[in-house]
């Protein structure tokens, strides 16, 4: 480190120059503004001061002259009205003496010319004026114009010798100020030639100083940077410059030799890497056989499970036809449990081999109408909607890419669910909408049910999960499993909706059309354009449902099985089936 302190830092260079500089221009600004001071100062001397000055001086010899004329005048007529002159002449010179005796405050050589003028006016007046007035009041005009004579005349023209004195001070005085004004403009431009000058100076030094030693040097460090980036990373890194520099050229040079010990590592792990991935593709490639293994082990499990227990189911039910009422009670009953459990298996079985079809036999994707879907669904679900006095309704659905066999049946799901999970003596409604949200279809199935539980909200689609008893609810405990993966395999996401206020909601989402998400962005556009609202009205209820007039805390449901199950009690036409309606939005 001791090296680095050799010679001045960069940052020490800089200041000394820009310090320099700075002393350099704040002294001529001084020197400019004491300048600019003194101008000022004569420049207000002139406007101020000499220019009245010559005003007042003016001023002066025209109450002098106007005193002469009132005794003239005064001397002739003999009236006294004629002497006005005269005293407004005196009392006009006493004030115009006051005002240059203001104002020549600094300028003594005018004082002493209008002393000398106050002086041959009190002359004169003492002289000529006073006598000839006094003569005239006591011996008449001709007294008086007697007394006016050539030597009279030439004591007033020393008056006016000396008012002329006095204005030619007053105009020295004025052009001296003017010289100064002249002298300090000019010095205030070879001052800013001078800063002007000290500011290209400078900025020029600047620059070399910068392209020595920063320029220089960085274009230097970057070039061996460049060698390194370029893969010689075996190549030394020597800085050049102020310390600063030569510092950041050792920390990169550190930083190089970092680098390169952590590539020759990281070649070593790549190759570790390498053969790891080898040894995973190996495993995912036995694991993609064991889970196809595993998949037609389900389907031809439940397969060929059928035959046999078609034929346990069958026997069963003919022990309980041909021997019901032969046996005892406890007989009577073993063979209905046998044929329940039967019953109950071929279900599961049914329901197993639908869940191992999904995504195993594929038509191909095409367009699917969701629209004429629901009127598949509503066909399909009727029995149940009969025997149940359930209400279907659905908003506009969209048109989407999918198999319409795997669609349908996952509507078909949730609606047989929501309607098996009625609340007791109220009709149940299901509502299906759709909504675009962020290039996904988000549709949604509500209902009046018994809804949800939040804790419960993900064990639903799990499949065999029941969260009730089958006396209570009777199923597999499959339909949703088989929703989530009729969902997933469309590409899309399904949850529970717990913050609804009543029943459950279902969503899920299903990838939009590019088509329908451009129309939609554009309407947005439009709208937008048109000042008007752009929002999407909620989904709900058509026109022509009823909500529930009283709302009931949600307790747990079960998900349902499968979507052709008889109505608990008997098959439909035992029950209330005229309060079925159907209503599309």
């Amino acid at each position: 480190m001791n090296t680095y302190r050799q010679g001045w830092t960069l940052r020490r260079r800089v200041i000394a120059l820009l310090a320099l500089a700075g002393v350099l221009l704040v002294g001529l600004a001084v020197a400019e503004a004491a300048v600019a001071a003194r101008n000022r100062e004569y420049t207000e001397a002139v406007l101020t001061k000499t220019g009245p000055l010559r005003v007042q001086g003016q001023e002066l010899l025209n109450a002098l002259l106007d005193q002469e004329t009132g005794i003239r005048g005064y001397a002739v007529s003999g009236d006294r009205a004629d002497l006005a002159p005269y005293e407004r002449g005196v009392q006009q010179e006493r004030d115009v003496a006051d005002n240059i005796m203001e104002l020549s405050g600094d300028f003594p050589e005018v004082r002493a010319d209008l002393r000398v003028a106050q002086q041959q006016a009190d002359a004169w007046r003492q002289a000529v004026a006073q006598p000839v007035i006094t003569t005239t009041e006591r011996s008449g005009t001709t007294a008086g114009q007697a007394l006016i004579t050539d030597q009279a005349r030439q004591q007033f023209d020393q008056v006016r010798a000396a008012v002329g004195d006095l204005q030619t001070a007053i105009l020295t005085e004025r052009e001296k100020s003017a010289r100064n004004i002249e002298r300090t403009g000019n010095l205030l431009v070879v001052l800013l030639i001078v800063a002007a000058v000290v500011f290209v100076v400078a900025g020029t030094v600047m620059l070399l100083s910068l392209d020595r030693m920063v320029i220089r040097p960085l274009t230097r460090l970057a070039l061996q940077v460049r060698e390194v980036a370029a893969g010689d990373y075996q190549h030394h890194i020597a800085g050049s410059g102020p310390p600063e520099f030569r510092r950041l050229a050792d920390d990169v040079d550190v930083m190089r030799q970092k680098i390169a010990k952590d590539l020759d590592e990281v070649r070593a792990a790549r190759e570790n890497i390498e053969w790891v991935n080898s040894q995973l593709q190996k495993q995912a490639e036995e694991l993609t056989r064991s889970n196809r293994d595993l998949e037609q082990f389900a389907y031809v499990a439940s397969h060929d499970l059928q035959e046999p227990l078609r034929k346990v189911a069958s026997f069963c039910q003919l022990l309980q036809r041909r021997y019901a009422g032969r046996l005892d009670e406890r007989a009577d009953q073993y063979i209905a449990f046998a044929v329940d459990g039967a019953q109950r298996m071929q279900r599961l079985i049914n329901d197993l081999l639908a869940f191992s079809r999904i995504g195993r036999l594929t038509t191909g994707f095409v367009d699917v109408d969701l629209n004429k879907v629901m009127g598949d669904v509503a066909s399909q679900t009727e029995p149940g909607r009969q025997y149940a006095d359930a209400e279907l309704t659905w908003g506009e659905l969209p048109v989407i890419r999918g198999e319409e066999p795997l669609l349908t049946n996952l509507l078909v799901n949730l609606v047989s669910n929501s309607v098996k999970f009625r609340r007791p003596d109220v009709p149940p409604t299901v509502h299906v909408s759709a909504r675009l949200v962020d290039g996904e279809w988000e549709i949604t199935c509500q209902d009046n049910g018994i809804g949800i539980e939040a804790e419960f909200a993900d064990k639903i689609f799990v499949i065999f999960q029941r969260l009730h008893a089958k006396d209570a609810y009777p199923g597999t405990g499959i339909g949703l499993a088989i929703v989530k993966k009729i969902v997933e395999y469309h590409g899309g996401r399904v949850w529970v909706d717990t913050d609804v206020a009543e029943g459950t909601a279902i969503r899920f989402t299903l990838p939009a059309r590019p088509a329908d998400v451009e129309a939609a962005n554009s309407a947005a556009v439009e709208d937008a354009a048109e000042g008007g609202d752009a929002g999407e009205a909620p989904a709900g209820p058509v026109e022509g449902d009823d909500a529930p007039a009283e709302r009931s805390a949600p307790v747990a449901r079960q998900p349902d099985g499968p979507a052709d199950e008889d109505p608990p009690g008997g098959p439909p036409g035992h029950g209330t089936t005229g309060g079925m309606r159907e209503t599309v939005g």
